[in-house]
């Protein structure tokens, strides 16, 4: 078919020739759409182009989060808490939240429980630690504890959303997806953001996902809660040669680019589209050997507890966090928990579970702090250790395990600027609630992004109308924690 507008004999595109009928209307419509978000997209997203930050000199320049799903007990682990001890047994009131949920009464009379582990002072700083983590101990005057945490969601679903998110029900980007966001990535070969065997539960994906920043910044997972397998799927395809995968990745490229020099708009979602398919041949190149631990020497794999089956999985995932921090990954989460109803850490009637649990993740954990010490690389990378929130000092089920804690909990921050051997803020005397020098979530995340270069209010996104943040309209950046 020919119009008196084309030359003679030149063929119309179905497609064009639709646009510029009555019909076509919508289409024109579509496009100016799709040239508006693509702008946004390929402001934010485009290789080479400005990241919003860092907004002045950062300490850190990445970040290892050691997230322990469940909640860990406060006052079994890292809050030494002798009056626990002392009135073990007595009834004392406590205005639980989470008890106000369910009976709508406040003060009830609980049953104090001390803790079963002995505490201890280690290291020149003297910080007590329970006998569940002696490795992690070794190590205490290199971390910086937070004893007065303190978080919005009694249940795991929504703290844990809080926690990766800040927010509880809202679909919101993840603090590593900000993160991948404000700073770009390191290596154009590598995702800036990964989760190592994530759970698919209490958020799933939304744990790890960019909600409405542009998709390129979600974060990519790698395994899975409850496998043992590390690797990231559908990247390899054994079925199809290299030469024949570059080939196909070539004619989308051609085939996209016609699509966007025919409809005459200058930046398309296409290439929003086309970067993740680039991206994820970049990372055929150079994924598969920093996901082969194999070529690490003996003295390390038993350092991170190779050589034992308790430990063996989380020392896994720890020394593939320092191989893809190494390489250049802005934000690695390295997952321990599983896909059950009561996740990991999450002991309501069984305590003493706590050991078996600290027992997998010490030595790891120890090992891992070490490994970036000796190698330089603590100076310049965060080390964050931490659930959604702590327990209850108080007894549940007959005395055999404690609620959840939402009101006082403790994390530990290493490297990246914090100080070192000091400890942060305290619960009551008994670990119920933050009583001293409080820190909300919002504020912890506020303090990471400084350490990153990151001003939390000026780390924005326009969408729906609106400037969005990780820590919405909250947050404060916590200074004496700071070296």
């Amino acid at each position: 078919m020919t119009d008196d507008m084309t030359p003679a004999g030149q063929m119309i595109a179905r497609r064009l020739m639709l646009q510029q009928s009555a019909c076509g209307f919508g289409a024109l419509a579509c496009g100016a759409m799709a040239a508006t978000t693509a702008a946004s997209i390929r402001a934010a997203t485009a290789d080479g182009a400005a990241s919003p930050g860092p907004h002045f000199a950062p300490r850190a320049k990445r970040i290892i989060f050691l997230f322990m799903q469940g909640g860990v007990s406060q006052v079994d682990s890292f809050d030494h808490k002798p009056a626990l001890k002392a009135h073990d047994g007595q009834k004392m009131p406590f205005d639980d939240a989470r008890e106000f949920a369910r009976s709508g009464q406040r003060g009830i009379e609980q049953r104090l429980m001390k803790s079963p582990w002995e505490f201890q002072p280690y290291g020149e700083c003297g910080r007590y630690v329970s006998e569940l983590f002696p490795e992690t101990a070794r190590h205490v005057d290199d971390l910086c504890f937070v004893h007065s945490m303190h978080t919005d969601g009694v249940a795991h679903g929504p703290a844990t959303l809080f926690l990766h998110c800040g927010s509880t029900n809202f679909i919101r980007p993840s603090v590593g997806s900000w993160i991948y966001y404000g700073l770009g990535t390191e290596n154009t070969a590598l995702p800036g953001f990964v989760s190592i065997a994530p759970s698919i539960g209490n958020g799933g994906p939304r744990n790890y996902g960019s909600a409405f920043l542009p998709a390129r910044f979600q974060g990519t997972a790698i395994g899975s809660a409850g496998s043992n397998e590390l690797a990231i799927n559908n990247l390899i395809r054994p079925d199809v040669s290299v030469t024949r995968q570059k080939a196909q990745l070539d004619l989308i490229h051609r085939l996209n680019q016609r699509q966007i020099d025919r409809r005459g708009i200058e930046h398309s979602e296409f290439e929003a589209m086309q970067q993740s398919y680039q991206l994820a041949w970049r990372m055929q190149q150079v994924a598969p050997e920093i996901l082969d631990l194999s070529s690490e020497s003996a003295t390390t794999l038993t350092e991170y507890g190779m050589d034992d089956p308790a430990t063996r999985d989380y020392g896994e995932k720890c020394l593939l966090a320092r191989r893809l921090c190494e390489a250049g990954v802005r934000f690695v989460q390295v997952n321990y928990g599983d896909n059950s109803a009561n996740p990991a850490w999450d002991q309501h009637s069984n305590l003493p579970k706590h050991a078996t649990h600290a027992r997998a993740v010490d030595r790891p954990i120890a090992a891992l702090l070490a490994d970036l010490k000796r190698r330089g690389l603590l100076e310049d990378t965060i080390v964050w250790w931490g659930g959604e929130f702590g327990r209850t000092p108080y007894s549940q089920s007959n005395g055999t395990g404690r609620d959840h804690n939402p009101g006082g909990f403790t994390v530990w921050l290493a490297g990246g600027g914090f100080r070192g051997g000091m400890a942060y803020g305290a619960t009551d005397e008994f670990g119920f609630a933050s009583v001293q020098d409080k820190v909300h979530m919002h504020d912890l995340h506020a303090t990471l992004l400084h350490q990153l270069g990151l001003d939390h209010e000026q780390l924005t996104y326009r969408h729906a109308g609106r400037d969005f943040r990780l820590t919405d309209v909250y947050g404060r950046v916590i200074d004496p924690m700071l070296g």
